[in-house]
């Protein structure tokens, strides 16, 4: 099979063989019937041969010029049509032009060479073979055109619907593999939004609380030992969520469950205890039915609380921040607003403002950041509370 497929193959790439090869298969059909037939009619069995020769040459050129060539056959059979009192007519060549018409055009054109043809043959067949004895023979004309056509555009369908098929397989396949390129690409800007958020939050952190521990290691070794505490627990907290995060790039087979839970508003004031160790005033207002909340809703508001409050004390030189939490009947509101001088956005990359904007979109919701009218910096997100859809 495999034999067979590669030397198909072979001829679709050398259609001068190709032509060859029918021909010298249209001449093995056709000299056992032209034989038969001038046998049995009494007719010149070498005319005949020679006749049947030269209606097979034009197949030589049939991939190139399909329709002449089916011409040619046709006026070379009226020829035989002509010299009937010494010649068998055998009109293969014709039968194996018409069929090559109809697998290289479409439809309708090859049914037109067909019908002409057919139409030429029987009026050539009744002029040059009148008579009631003849007549089977002469009507016989329609049949075998019309099988030559038939049997051309089956198989010029077929293989146009199995093109099709292949096409169809061949953009399914595209399709999956974009899709799953795609879920790659926004898994793994998940992750590196996940750590963005944890190593900006908790690094900021220990960067203030190690300020405030030189400042006091002096003049006041008590309070200078706390920070030094709230560094260590800031540490330790951070490398939990780091590997907790990084967790998620190795798949769990064993069964492992992350050591942290996912981050929550539950979890609001640690948060918010941990910017107020490290000198900013944080302030919470929550309206609204404290209801369950879903998970994706709770760590996206939790992140764009952390990130807010992250660039409010790295950057806006803030001294006092606002947490506004309002629950609605199918949005979360959430507003972080500051008293600094309006650059929330921070000096930074701003890879924290657009981790922000994508965790709003990720979660079906909107996000607004910019300077207030009357100083500082406002972060305003809607999250919906039901999935969209």
């Amino acid at each position: 099979m495999a034999m067979i497929e590669r030397f198909r193959g072979w001829l679709r790439v050398r259609p001068a063989a190709n032509d060859v090869i029918a021909t010298l298969i249209c001449l093995a059909i056709g000299v056992p019937i032209a034989l038969t037939s001038a046998y049995q009619q009494h007719k010149s069995v070498s005319v005949t041969m020679l006749l049947l020769a030269v209606s097979c040459v034009p197949l030589l050129v049939r991939s190139r010029w399909p329709i002449p060539v089916a011409a040619a056959t046709v006026l070379i059979c009226e020829l035989g049509f002509a010299l009937s009192s010494a010649v068998a007519t055998a009109p293969v060549s014709v039968i194996f032009a018409l069929y090559w018409v109809a697998v290289t055009t479409d439809r309708v054109t090859a049914w037109r060479t067909g019908g002409g043809a057919a139409t030429i043959l029987l009026v050539s067949g009744l002029a040059f073979r009148p008579g009631v004895d003849r007549l089977a023979e002469n009507l016989g004309v329609l049949g075998w055109t019309g099988a030559a056509v038939a049997l051309g555009d089956a198989l010029r369908s077929r293989r146009e619907l199995l093109a099709s098929y292949r096409e169809r397989a061949e953009r399914a396949e595209r399709t999956k593999e974009a899709e799953a390129q795609r879920r790659v690409t926004e898994e793994r800007i998940r992750i590196a939004r996940e750590l963005h958020d944890v190593v900006a939050h908790h690094i900021t952190l220990v960067n203030a609380q190690a300020g405030v521990a030189h400042h006091l290691m002096r003049r006041d070794p008590e309070h200078a030992y706390q920070a030094l505490e709230r560094i260590r627990d800031t540490s330790r907290a951070a490398l939990d969520e780091l590997r907790a995060t990084v967790g998620l790039l190795r798949g769990r087979d064993d069964g492992e469950e992350p050591r942290e839970p996912t981050p929550g508003l539950a979890d609001l004031p640690v948060l918010l205890d941990s910017f107020r160790h490290a000198g900013l005033t944080v302030g919470l207002e929550r309206t609204g039915p404290e209801s369950e909340l879903p998970q994706l809703t709770e760590l996206t508001a939790y992140r764009i609380i952390q990130e807010a409050l992250t660039n409010t004390h790295k950057h806006a030189e803030a001294g006092a921040a606002v947490v506004r939490l309002e629950t609605g009947a199918s949005v979360l509101s959430v507003t972080v607003t500051d008293d600094g001088n309006g650059s929330g956005g921070g000096p930074g990359t701003g890879h924290g403002m657009i981790g922000m904007h994508e965790r709003a979109r990720s979660a079906g919701g909107t996000l607004h950041a910019g300077p207030r009218p009357g100083g500082g910096f406002r972060v305003h997100a809607e999250l919906p509370l039901r999935p969209k859809g």
